[in-house]
């Protein structure tokens, strides 16, 4: 276990109270200032935050990406001030000038907290409950990473994740997702702080929450306390016992009032989104013995506290980087593989083990090819881990001879179970914390079920992977309620975020490769239920040209260009045999593999019209999804045998074939175009 620090009541009872308004007032001011925002959290939580971050938290604001210090995460991303002022305070790199600028254009202080703008914010939060499946993922890459690396007598990773919570983030689903997993696998170094003030924007959470969180957390197999909020003491005697438990995650049940201090929106939901308004800051500033002038006051014996508190993880960090030499000394090859993983390398000649499938492998399902891909690249890349939503086998997503990661046993096989939000959250924690490159996975179809954790991802530039199966209507007998139809589409249109439909096992291979290499963007690989012919990559050119987003798979012979076939995953193949059938009628034909919609935008317009030649506008999109977004990629004078409305039960040859994705339909639609 982590050395806990010093609990002694050693300051003066006002030294702490000074302290405690100084966070508050600073998020009253920069809210007034800004005329919007949310003072009423950061007033209700300062004194709950200010126990942790001055008597526990491990950090060192000089360097905030050390690795081994404690995560805290601010769930109740609405309560951003709390954040920002906590860490301009303990001597994080923002000046007191952005939080006079909040919530402005150009600030590094949005308004609600996103990783990557300001040094110490470690997770982007906001939507409710992400921050709260984020720690869980935290919490599991800690255990991972100890497990890896930690040796007799050299405990190089050992912190502990802490979040603050609300009661809308106890209430969304994703949370209790990530609550139930994080029970079930006993994460006894995740520590929440339940923000627990009554209150939502409509008003009493009684409204529509009455039932006993506690009670719940303790099902989920929590460790939970409660505690009175304001109460130092109390809140110092907790986070002791809870780093104590180390066989489950615990909740801490603060009972906290919003607005502490105003005289007239205290309790009130008056307080949770909106500035107090300049009569109420007056009040609010004398109730609590605050001067009224200046704006952002910030007392000298106030933030010598705070500054202490933050320059104990100086020596703390140096005491690791002690440790660390000696580590290194006594095991110089995981040293070595600590700081790779730790910098985001993948080893050397990984690619090398990358399978080379070919025509005589014969037909397989690009699901298939992957759990082959996942198989081969985890034997040589050991931080590769992952897992899927309770669909493993259909996935194809196992690590065979890998453990499972349990309560008992930190292993490569994630098990998510039915919960494919909190799994979407889970693994943006993972990626947040460091160290590890995680993925998961679920059908494609049930991509809706995370897409809020996928956009946080995306927003947030997180290099998660996702592995979608089952990829189209080819599902067949399952019906439209498993057939993806929008999904593509949807996907898509999220920005930075690479959705990759190879065609074969050989795409397959490359789409992982590229998925492996991006590092600031999430990527979806969709993949089939049904078997795909592998194409001749000796006979075509080579499917590493996936990288590019859409290439010439294979050109005219039969006379000038006058078609563009343009298709993606499975319906490649179909592709390939309706441009036979049109260069025996004389067609000069073209089929264009465009795996990957993102990647093909980001190349230069040479090469898109390279591939797409301008002056060729009969153009013939294929996909089994939505026709909506082909238009640029068709123009005006082309078309598309796509799928506007949703699936049937039916297998799926017979699927296929009532909904047009079929040689003679592809040649009638083609052949159309060119009238």
């Amino acid at each position: 276990m982590a050395v806990a620090l010093s609990t002694e009541q050693d300051r003066p009872d006002r030294l702490d109270e000074l302290s405690i308004n100084t966070i508050r007032m600073l998020a009253v001011d920069a809210v007034e200032k800004a005329k919007s925002g949310h003072p009423g959290m950061p007033m209700g939580a300062a004194a709950m935050a200010y126990v942790l971050w001055t008597r526990f938290l491990r950090h060192n604001p000089a360097n905030p990406k050390w690795a081994d210090r404690d995560r805290f995460v601010l769930s109740a991303g609405h309560g951003s001030m709390l954040l920002y002022s906590l860490l301009h305070l303990t001597g994080y790199d923002l000046p007191l000038a952005e939080l006079v600028n909040f919530r402005q254009w150009g600030s590094r202080t949005p308004g609600h907290p996103e990783h990557g703008v300001v040094p110490g914010v470690e997770a982007t939060t906001g939507p409710l409950g992400q921050g709260f499946a984020n720690g869980v993922g935290m919490a599991m890459t800690e255990r991972f990473l100890s497990s890896h690396f930690n040796r007799p007598g050299h405990a190089i990773v050992d912190h502990f994740t802490y979040a603050i919570v609300s009661d809308g983030d106890i209430m969304e689903g994703v949370a209790s997702e990530a609550a139930s997993l994080a029970g079930n696998l006993g994460l006894g170094k995740l520590i929440y702080l339940y923000d627990d003030n009554h209150i939502t924007i409509d008003g009493e959470t009684s409204l529509s929450f009455s039932e006993d969180v506690g009670m719940r957390f303790q099902a989920y197999g929590w460790h939970v306390q409660k505690v009175d909020g304001n109460d130092l003491q109390a809140v110092n005697q907790a986070i002791s016992e809870a780093r104590a438990e180390t066989r489950k995650p615990s909740l801490i049940q603060a009972r906290t009032h919003i607005g502490f201090g105003s005289p007239n929106k205290q309790d009130k939901s008056a307080s949770h989104g909106s500035a107090l308004g300049a009569d109420e800051v007056k009040l609010t500033k004398t109730a609590l013995g605050w001067p009224l002038e200046p704006t952002f006051h910030i007392p000298a014996e106030a933030l010598q506290n705070f500054r202490q508190s933050g320059s104990r993880g100086s020596a703390q960090e140096k005491s690791w980087n002690e440790q660390f030499a000696a580590y290194a000394a006594a095991h110089p090859e995981l040293a070595r593989e600590w700081t790779q993983w730790q910098k985001g390398e993948l080893p050397e000649g990984w690619k090398t083990s990358l399978p080379q499938f070919k025509t005589s492998d014969g037909a397989m399902a690009t699901r298939v090819a992957s759990g082959k891909v996942i198989n081969a690249l985890s034997a040589v890349i050991p931080n590769l881990l992952g897992g899927s939503a309770d669909l493993a086998g259909s996935n194809e997503t196992n690590i065979k001879g890998a453990a499972d990661f349990s309560a008992t046993t930190p292993g490569r096989v994630l098990r998510f179970g039915i919960r494919e939000h909190g799994m979407g959250g889970v693994l943006n924690g993972m990626v947040l914390h460091g160290g590890v490159r995680p993925f998961g996975a679920t059908f494609l179809v049930f991509s809706d079920y995370m897409r809020a954790s996928m956009r946080v991802a995306a927003l947030t530039e997180l290099p998660v992977i996702y592995v979608f199966t089952h990829d189209s209507i080819a599902v067949g007998e399952d019906g439209p309620t498993h057939q993806p139809i929008e999904h593509l589409a949807a996907l898509r249109a999220m920005p930075n975020l690479l959705v990759i439909r190879p065609a074969d096992a050989t795409e397959t291979a490359a789409a992982w490769r590229v998925a492996l290499e991006r590092r600031h963007s999430p990527v979806a690989l969709a993949l089939t239920r049904q078997n795909l012919p592998t194409i001749d990559r000796e006979k075509y050119p080579s499917a590493d040209l996936l990288e590019k987003g859409a290439y010439t798979l294979v050109d005219a012979e039969a006379g000038p260009l006058r078609l563009i076939l343009i298709a993606t995953g499975s319906e490649v193949a179909l592709a390939m045999d309706a441009r036979k059938k049109l260069e025996e009628q004389g067609v000069g034909t073209r089929v264009v593999s465009m795996p990957c919609w993102e990647l093909f935008l980001e190349q230069p317009a040479s090469y898109r019209a390279e591939v797409l030649p301008p002056a060729v506008r009969s153009r013939l999109a294929i996909e089994t999804g939505t026709s909506f977004g082909w238009r640029e990629f068709v123009g005006d004078a082309g078309d598309t045998v796509c799928i506007n409305r949703y699936g049937a039960s039916a297998p799926a040859a017979v699927v296929l074939e009532k909904f047009g994705f079929t040689v003679d339909n592809v040649v009638a639609r083609a052949t159309a175009l060119l009238k």
